[in-house]
Order: C-alpha cells, then structure tokens, then sequence
C-alpha cells in the first residue's frame, strides 16, 4: 500500500495527465484545432553568417565555462558529486551567456513582441500539460523498442543524481538548474535560435526534429549509452515547445512549460514515485 504522499502524488499526476489529453484533443486534434490560425513566429531573416557565429559561441561559452569550472574545482578540492553539479551548471550558465550576447551583439535572437500576444505563463502551463501524456506514451514506446533490439532502458545520469543524493547544497544547486537555469538557456539555443532559422529555410518537418534530435542527443552519455532512454521523449518534448514557440511567438511559452516538465520530474524523483518520462 502506497504511503500518503505517494499516493497523492500519483493521483496528482493521473489528474495531470487526464488534463493533458483534454487539452490535447482540444488544442492539437479537434476538428476545430486543426483549422487553426496561421503562426504567431515571425521569420528570422538572419544571415547564415550569424547562425554560424550563434553556435560557434555557444559550443565556445559552454566548454570555455565547463573547464573553468574544472579549473575551480581544483583550487577548491571539489570533487564526486558536486564536482558533476559544478559542471553542469558552469555548462549551462555558459551556453546562457552565449546566448544573451548573441542576441545582444551579434543578431537579434527574439522577434518584437506583438500586441495581443498570448500570456507565456498561461502558454507554457497548457503546453506542458499537452506535452506530458505525449512524453509518456513515447517513452513507453520507445523502451518497448529498445527492449526488442536488446537494448537495456538506461535513465539519465542526472536523474540518477537526483534520487541518490544526501549532499542539500548538490541537491539545491540541482534543481535550480533543472528548473531555473537549464530551461532558459535550451530554450534560447533551440528554439529562438536553431528552430526559428531554419524553420523558413528547410523542410518543417526537419526544422522541428533536428534541433530536437540535437536537445535529445545533448542528454545522452554515447560511450556509455546512458540515458538512451531519454532519447525519443526528449526529441517529442522538443517538437512539442517547438510547435507551442510557433503558434505563439513568446519564448516565454516553452521556457515555462520546460520549467515545469522538469519541476514535474524532480517531484516525482523526490517523492519516490519515479520519472514518468
């Protein structure tokens, strides 16, 4: 018999998923969804010149704070698990901060906003919950498929990190990134650079999966095959924030709906129920 708190969370979490396909029939499936208007993103009218120099800076940013970090951690004799934890967030704060310059100085990463544009708050909670129960029937379908090529399902090692840690500054320092941090830069990265590039340049279908597949891949120890699991959900969570980022033309919708996705995971982590994703 489930203890209290585990059992309300996973009451919470049916509730949520029982919202999601409401939203998704509605907002994605209907007959009436369907017609829907055409998308709030402008296009970027970028040169490739500056698509290249926005990754090149951010590849530089991210690995440039990464051995930083590792060069701190030395100083300072960190090490085991906040070492991992350092370096993470050093990753990230440096993929940020590539990000804000080139939207600064370099080419105007973000459109204007538009007058009678939706609320990103309310965006982004509609996203996530249509999200959710599309994580989780691709994450089950997609270990059912590693399972027949013989493949065993491997979480990610910072899921792993999570569940395990006794360390309360690691286990801060964790979800600020998960919650804070991680959604703001990725969603820079991916979706206001990578995706609305090429969306006007290439195939949409391929506009929205390669900077998935690329958000996907990121997640993934390949030498170890670590958290291969993560893989196909990861690239349907990208397509979905891709689309929500689109319709809407706010950043904001799918920086929130990636906040709450990952709170969502942490919680269950937590909790002891497990990741659904």
């Amino acid at each position: 018999m489930p203890n209290p708190l585990t059992l309300t969370v996973i009451v919470f979490e049916i509730a949520l998923l029982g919202a999601g396909l409401v939203l998704l029939w509605r907002q994605v499936l209907s007959p009436a969804a369907r017609r829907r208007p055409p998308a709030s993103l402008p296009p970027w009218n970028a040169p490739a010149s500056s698509i290249v120099l926005f990754m090149l800076l951010v590849v530089l940013g991210t690995w440039a704070a990464v051995i930083g970090a590792a060069t701190l951690a030395k100083l300072f004799s960190i090490q085991g698990e906040r070492l991992q934890v350092l370096s993470g967030a050093a990753g990230q704060a440096g993929m940020l901060l590539a990000a804000a310059f080139c939207h600064f100085r370099v080419e105007p990463l973000l459109p204007p906003r538009q007058r009678g544009s939706t609320n990103p708050i309310t965006a982004g909670i509609v996203t996530f919950l249509i999200a959710w129960p599309v994580v989780i029937a691709v994450a089950n379908a997609w270990d059912l498929i590693l399972q027949a090529f013989g493949i065993p399902p491997s979480r990610q090692n910072l899921i792993q990190m999570f569940a395990d840690t006794e360390d309360p500054l690691s286990l801060g320092l964790m979800i600020t990134l998960a919650v804070a941090v991680a959604p703001v830069a990725e969603e820079l990265v991916f979706r206001a650079g990578l995706f609305r590039y090429f969306r006007t340049r290439i195939p949409r279908v391929f506009a929205l999966t390669l900077p998935g597949l690329l958000f996907a891949s990121l997640h993934i120890e390949w030498p170890t095959m670590d958290g291969i699991s993560s893989l196909a959900p990861l690239l349907a969570l990208a397509v979905v924030f891709s689309i929500a980022y689109e319709r809407t033309g706010r950043i904001g919708t799918p920086i929130v709906a990636h906040a709450l996705f990952n709170l969502n995971t942490v919680a269950l982590i937590l909790t002891g129920v497990g990741d659904l994703a």
